[in-house]
C-alpha cells in the first residue's frame, strides 16, 4: 500500500500499489515549506507569461548513482520547460557547483546569473533496491526552502518519480496541479496512406514508454480516458460492425459496452465515470445517446432529424456541449445533461467541431473551420471569449491536460507522404510543441494523474 505524506507536501503522492512511492516532508529548523513567505510565483491568469528563470544543477548519485540522478534531472527539466511556464539556466552559468540537498545553498551565487527558484536533489540507491530521491525548492530572492520532498520507487519508475517532482515543482510556483505525471492515448497509424492499419497506443505524456494496447487486426477510433479510472473508452470494427469497448489500462482487460447497428460516433465518458455519451446513427440523421455502464440501459438525449455528434459532459455533469447541423451548418450547442434546453453558442464565421469541455469547466476547446483553414480554439459555456490558439494544414480533435491548461491535437501533413502528428498548445497560443511518436498518430486523449 503506498503511504502518504504529512498536510504539508504541496500534493499527495499515493500512487499504484505496484509502483510503491512514499514522500515525506523535508525541512530545516527555521525553514519550514508550509511557513516560507516566498516571493517566487507565476501567474498564470495572465495572457502572455514571461518563463521564469530556474537552475536546476543535475542530482547528486549517491553509490554510482550519478549517471540515473542526472538522467532524472533531465526529464524534470524537460518537464518545465516543455510547461512553457520555466526557463531553465544553462549550467555553464552557475557559479555555485557542488549544491548539497542538505545544506542551504550560497543565494548569493545564484541572484546574479538571474536565477529566480532553485531545486537541489539528491538520489541514492536503498538496501532493497528502491531508489531514495530527496530534493528541496528554495526561492532565490528570499533566501528561503519552499518545498522539500522525499521519495521512494523502484528502479524501473525511476521517470515517474521524476515526474511527480515536476508535478510538485508546478504546483508551488503557479498554486495549480500539475500534469506531468499523465499518460495520453492515441491511435498508432501506420502504412500507405489508402491502407492504414491503426492501433491503439498509450505513452507518458511526453512521449516515452509508448505501449500498443491493440494489434491492429481491428480498426479502431476515438479512445478517450475515463476521468475517474484508467480506464478506455472506444470504439473498434470488427468487420462493419461498430462496438464501443471499454479497456482496463492496467490489467488488460477488455469488456464490449455495446454492439450498434448503424454508425456509432465518440464515446466519452461522463465525470463520474459510470456513463457513456455517443452518438449513433439511424438513417440519415444521428442524435446523442447516453449508456449506463452499470445497467447497460440507454437514454436517447436528442431527437432531430439532424447530425448530433460529439458529445462532451460538463465537469459537474449537469450539462454536454456537442455539435450539430440542426441550424444548416456544424455549430456547438450546449444542453442540460437529459437533452433538455438546447442552445447555440458558437456564431463565428466557419463550421465548428469536436467540442471538448475543460476539466476546469472554465472554457470549451473546438476545432474550426473556416476558409480552407483548420483551427483549434477556446469559447466560455456560453459562447463568449472566442480564441484560435493555432491553426494548420488540419488540426482536429483538442483533448485537454487534466489541469485544464495544455491541449494535445493532431495536425495532418499533406502529401503522399504525409500523415497525423500529435501537437500540444498551451492557452496562451505561444507554446505550440510537437509530440513525438514512433508513427503518425491521431485521436489523442490525456489521462487524469495516475494513482
Amino acid at each position: 500500500m503506498i503511504r502518504q505524506a504529512p498536510a504539508s507536501i504541496a500534493r499527495s503522492c499515493s500512487r499504484m500499489a505496484a509502483l510503491l512511492l512514499a514522500a515525506v516532508v523535508l525541512s530545516f529548523g527555521l525553514l519550514p515549506a508550509e511557513r516560507a513567505s516566498a516571493v517566487v510565483e507565476i501567474d498564470i491568469t495572465q495572457g502572455n507569461i514571461e518563463p521564469l528563470p530556474i537552475a536546476l544543477p543535475a542530482f547528486s548519485g549517491a553509490g554510482g548513482e550519478a549517471q540515473l540522478a542526472s538522467e532524472i534531472t533531465d526529464v524534470i527539466k524537460a518537464d518545465l520547460a516543455r510547461s512553457g511556464l520555466f526557463r531553465p539556466l544553462d549550467p555553464a552559468s552557475f557559479i555555485e557547483t557542488g549544491v548539497n540537498v542538505n545544506t542551504p545553498p550560497e543565494f548569493g551565487s545564484w541572484r546574479p546569473i538571474g536565477a529566480q527558484a532553485l531545486v537541489v536533489g539528491a538520489i541514492e540507491r536503498q538496501s532493497d533496491g528502491r531508489i531514495r530521491a530527496e530534493f528541496r525548492l528554495w526561492d532565490v530572492f528570499a533566501g528561503q526552502q519552499m518545498l522539500g520532498q522525499q521519495f521512494y520507487t523502484t528502479a524501473d519508475n525511476w521517470r515517474r518519480m521524476a515526474h511527480i517532482i515536476a508535478d510538485a515543482i508546478y504546483e508551488r510556483l503557479t498554486g495549480e496541479k500539475g500534469y506531468f505525471d499523465t499518460r495520453i492515448v492515441y491511435i498508432d497509424e501506420t502504412g500507405a496512406k489508402d491502407k492504414r492499419v491503426k492501433r491503439l497506443a498509450i505513452m507518458d505524456q511526453d512521449g516515452a514508454n509508448v505501449r500498443y494496447l491493440t494489434n491492429g487486426s481491428d480498426l479502431v477510433l476515438t479512445p478517450r480516458f475515463s476521468p475517474s479510472r484508467q480506464e478506455v473508452t472506444y470504439m473498434a470494427y470488427a468487420g462493419t460492425e461498430p462496438r464501443v469497448y471499454l479497456l482496463n489500462i492496467e490489467t488488460g482487460q477488455r469488456e464490449m459496452v455495446g454492439n450498434f447497428p448503424g454508425m456509432t460516433f465518440a464515446p466519452r465518458f461522463s465525470p463520474d465515470g459510470q456513463r457513456v455519451a455517443m452518438s449513433l446513427q439511424q438513417g440519415g440523421n444521428a442524435n446523442i445517446f447516453e449508456m449506463d455502464l452499470r445497467s447497460r440501459r440507454t437514454t436517447r438525449l436528442t431527437n432531430t432529424p439532424a447530425i448530433d455528434t460529439s458529445p462532451s459532459y460538463s465537469p459537474d455533469g449537469s450539462r454536454i456541449v456537442f455539435e450539430s447541423d440542426r441550424g444548416g451548418t456544424q455549430q456547438l450547442y450546449v444542453m442540460d445533461a437529459n437533452g433538455g434546453n438546447p442552445q447555440r453558442i458558437s456564431f463565428g464565421p466557419g463550421r465548428y467541431s469536436t467540442p471538448v469541455w475543460s476539466p476546469r469547466g472554465d472554457l470549451i476547446a473546438f476545432t474550426k473551420m473556416n476558409q480552407g483553414r483548420f483551427m483549434i480554439g477556446v469559447m466560455r459555456p456560453d459562447g463568449s471569449g472566442e480564441r484560435v490558439l493555432t491553426e494548420g494544414y488540419h488540426n482536429e480533435g483538442p483533448a485537454w491536460s487534466p489541469n485544464g491548461r495544455v491541449l494535445v491535437f493532431f495536425r495532418d501533413t499533406p502529401g503522399a507522404n504525409g500523415g497525423p502528428q500529435l501537437w500540444t498548445v498551451d492557452l496562451t497560443g505561444y507554446n505550440e510543441q510537437r509530440l513525438p511518436t514512433p508513427a503518425f498518430g491521431s485521436d489523442p486523449a490525456w489521462s487524469p494523474l495516475l494513482e
